[in-house]
């Protein structure tokens, strides 16, 4: 699926190319098309993209939840609401929303980050700060037992 880091440039009108490689993913599912939504990662904004399958698979979990839950509401509220979808056009490009690219900070340089099913787009320096803070993991031996790895 969605694997490795990529940097890209989103252009003047807010358009940025998906990575050749994630673009291989989506078309190996016969997706042309991405929903893209807010996301933080320890108070730091990013956005997650989905393939369309991948987000129905979401929502289908999602109903399954109390649908009047409080924190099923607010993540409702927070990240379903936040979602807009986003066609690739024929140069494998998205155009970003501007809510999302102010959401996100993107202004020029991102980098693209693949999550298994899903990939995040972040501004670079954002992603390059979570990313160092990440690697620290690697260091906790008893953490890794933890995960099974």
């Amino acid at each position: 699926m969605f694997r490795g880091h990529f940097q890209h440039t989103v252009d003047d009108k807010g358009r940025v190319a998906i990575p050749a490689c994630f673009r291989g993913v989506l078309s190996g599912l016969q997706e042309d098309r991405l929903v893209v939504t807010k996301f933080r990662i320890r108070g730091r904004p990013c956005l997650d993209a989905y393939p369309p399958s991948a987000w129905r698979e979401l929502e289908g979990r999602i109903l399954g939840k109390g649908r009047f839950d409080p924190v099923v509401l607010q993540f409702r509220r927070a990240y379903v609401s936040a979602a807009q979808e986003c066609p690739l056009d024929p140069q494998g490009r998205i155009l970003v929303p501007p809510t999302l690219r102010e959401h996100a900070g993107l202004e020029r340089e991102v980098m693209f980050a693949g999550d298994i099913n899903i990939f995040r787009i972040w501004d670079l320096e954002t992603w390059r700060k979570t990313a160092q803070e990440d690697e620290q993991i690697f260091d906790d031996p008893q953490l890794m037992k933890d995960l099974g790895l």
